[in-house]
């Protein structure tokens, strides 16, 4: 027996997803204003090959090439992100016209080759003139953010019907506020809490914006997920990973539901109290058409008193004896079948969408061309779990593949290559990698099978 891309049905989205600062490069073109990663970048030792995502893929010069690309693929969803201090330099007020005119361009080619904009509002790049007046850490990002989400609306969603209000909070926040290792590069409990609540109330603040001005549109959001499994049945290791968990998994998911902070679970949210006012807790919530789940691996926690606020720490995968990515990941399909096992059992999710997954490995090129079989094989397996995850009754309801291309992958710069498109970042030449081939003849014809052994053996 075998299964193709028919047995997820008619109305199932198969895309591909990008970022704007990872790709688009022209940091400082027809009018943009410097984002966090573009001050990030610049600092010594912040970035682990000392490069820039100041020209990327020059996605901005090469749009119309990379969406001919996207439709020479048979991949009919594009999913990217608008730059916000594109849009507006200042992060508010002024609003840049050669900026609107890039993103409508984009939009136009996008619809002129028959393929469906998906837009992510906000991908980490958050204008530098706002991060000078305290970022997400601030309350008044809430206003910042609304005039931001509603020019855009206004601007392009009588083209754009698919909105994802943030990408990752757990990412942006944890990562750029906490440990300090992505942009702005702050460190301490004291600025993650605010910017997580205040990141929690924007999310559902720019979904009802959305709805209010462009009633028929489908809203969504994301969220980075990773299963968690305890090192050893001791109890102290598995409630070391239930804190991960509602960490990594929850904490953003639950009060957009209703459900609030998972703070049984992870007393260290309790700090929230500090920064919640009258109404916090109904405006958390808003009523997404679609979730977006972002997996890529899991993770493996043990107990460990002296880790503050978790009491635990994650078992590298190196250490553990497991097929590795460049990333230093594991290769675990049954992850993303157990996530979204997850997500589909709240009662409110009407509708899940795996927005990103995909795998970096050593590319290389060679005599023009680029064969990455493992890649094709993690593609074929996570997109199995998926068919089997539908089959069992979950909501799901499309998969795009991190990412088009090779990019800048932020801290990590340019070595992790996650594309089924290869970049030589010194010419911007794109060559399609045998991954991108396919998961074209996957798309375009009911023919290509993914194989039914990966169905029997990843259960």
């Amino acid at each position: 027996m075998i299964f193709t891309k028919d047995d997820f049905g008619p109305d199932f989205h198969w895309g591909v997803s990008t970022a704007a600062y990872q790709i688009e490069g022209a940091h400082d073109v027809d009018g943009k204003g410097p984002s966090v990663w573009d001050h990030f970048v610049s600092q010594k030792g912040k970035i682990q090959d000392h490069t820039t995502g100041n020209h990327a893929c020059n996605h901005y010069h090469n749009y119309s090439e990379d969406v001919g690309l996207i439709q020479s693929l048979n991949i009919p969803n594009y999913r990217f992100s608008i730059a916000w201090s594109r849009i507006m330099p200042d992060g508010i007020g002024y609003i840049n016209q050669d900026g609107v005119d890039y993103y409508n361009r984009l939009i136009d080619e996008c619809l002129d080759k028959e393929i469906t904009p998906w837009v992510t509002l906000y991908h980490w790049d958050l204008p530098l003139a706002l991060q000078k007046k305290g970022g997400w850490v601030n309350r008044e990002v809430l206003g910042w953010f609304e005039d931001y989400v509603s020019t855009c609306v206004k601007l392009f969603g009588d083209r754009v019907k698919n909105w994802m209000v943030l990408n990752e909070p757990m990412v942006f926040t944890g990562a750029g506020y906490f440990l300090g290792y992505h942009a702005p590069g702050i460190k301490g409990i004291k600025n993650f809490v605010p910017a997580m609540h205040h990141a929690t109330l924007c999310q559902s603040l720019g979904g009802r914006i959305i709805r209010d001005l462009q009633p028929e549109a489908n809203i969504g959001t994301t969220f980075s997920c990773s299963h968690i499994d305890p090192a050893s049945p001791e109890p102290k290791d598995v409630k070391a990973a239930k804190r991960f968990d509602a960490l990594l998994n929850r904490l953003f998911i639950e009060p957009a539901l209703g459900l609030g902070y998972p703070v049984e679970d992870l007393p260290i949210a309790r700090r929230v109290e500090d920064y919640l006012k009258a109404d916090d807790e109904q405006n958390m919530v808003f009523d997404f058409d679609f979730v977006g789940l972002q997996n890529y691996t899991r993770e493996v926690v043990r107990h460990n008193w002296y880790m503050p606020y978790l009491q635990g720490q994650i078992v590298k995968a190196e250490e553990r004896d497991v097929e590795l990515t460049t990333m230093g990941w594991e290769v675990y399909p049954k992850g993303i079948y157990k996530m979204l096992k997850k997500f589909n059992a709240y009662d409110k999710v009407k509708s899940i969408l795996v927005t990103e997954n995909g795998v970096a490995f050593d590319d290389q090129l060679e005599n023009g061309h680029v064969k990455d079989p493992k890649r094709v094989k993690f593609l074929q397996s996570y997109i199995c779990e998926v068919l089997k995850a539908k089959r069992s009754g979950v909501k799901v309801d499309g998969y795009f593949i991190w990412s088009l291309m090779d990019n800048f992958e932020w801290a990590e710069g340019y070595e992790p290559r996650f594309g089924i498109v290869y970049n030589d970042f010194e010419t911007q030449k794109r060559i399609v990698k045998d991954s991108g081939y396919w998961y074209s003849r996957f798309l375009k014809s009911s023919k290509v099978m993914l194989n039914d052994e990966l169905l029997k053996s990843s259960g």
